[in-house]
């Protein structure tokens, strides 16, 4: 009887990014928090929205953090930046500038969105709406 194994190859999967380590933390923290901005910019979002996206966060905290982005993120926090980053590259790579710029705030017919903009969606929903957003974009962007 044959014994299955893995066929060899030289690929070696990159080492985990432990985002719960303090140090991971502060050394993703302000590019971060940089590529936010940026997104929030491009997207004319609202900075009641923003805070919203963010999990929440107090108004307090978001003026000093967009006044001085240099500081450690929670893992909640770089987990949904990193699905906004994918969410930004997908779209702009899916739509001209201009749309993408837009498509965040416009109602939406897919039946996902239920009729209302993916910012919305995101707002309500947090992590899970996040993701949601990212993989059906990742999809399209797939060809599926």
């Amino acid at each position: 009887m044959a014994v299955l194994a893995y066929p060899e190859t030289r690929y070696a999967p990159p080492e985990l990014v432990d985002i719960t380590s303090r140090e991971e933390c502060e050394r993703l923290g302000p590019s971060a928090l940089k590529a936010f901005f940026r997104i929030v910019e491009c997207w004319h979002i609202r900075d009641e929205n923003a805070m919203l996206l963010l999990g929440g966060m107090a108004s307090s905290t978001y003026y000093a953090t967009k006044r001085s982005p240099r500081r450690a993120l929670d893992p909640d926090t770089i987990l949904r930046i990193s699905y906004l980053i994918g969410i930004f590259k997908a779209l702009n790579i899916l739509h001209a500038k201009a749309l993408a710029d837009r498509w965040i705030g416009l109602p939406n017919k897919n039946p996902m969105f239920r009729g209302i903009a993916p910012l919305e969606y995101m707002i309500r929903g947090g992590i899970p709406a996040i993701q949601a957003v990212r993989r059906l974009l990742d999809a399209r962007r797939g060809g599926i």
